[in-house]
């Protein structure tokens, strides 16, 4: 899976089920803000990455998490580490 797949998949479910507005959805915009975040919705995304992809994220991998390209790019790192 090439990044841009992978950030086609992520914004296509991150409209469906966190009902954001796909324009809303920029590489440099921040995660949480756009995607009005609380502790529960972590993990609604924590779970939704994981069926969507089959990768784990634990809260440590948030850690400098803030905008929508390095929330991609964590993605695109833990799929390199699974099929390695």
């Amino acid at each position: 899976m090439n990044k841009e797949d992978i950030i086609a998949k992520i914004n296509g479910f991150l409209v469906d089920e966190f009902e954001v507005d796909n324009d809303d959805i920029e590489p440099n915009a921040n995660l949480k803000d756009t995607l009005g975040l609380d502790s529960l919705d972590y993990v609604d995304l924590v779970v939704s990455i994981e069926s969507n992809f089959g990768v784990k994220l634990v809260e440590a991998d948030f850690v400098g998490i803030s905008d929508f390209q390095s929330f991609y790019d964590l993605i695109e790192t833990k799929l390199k580490a699974k099929t390695a």
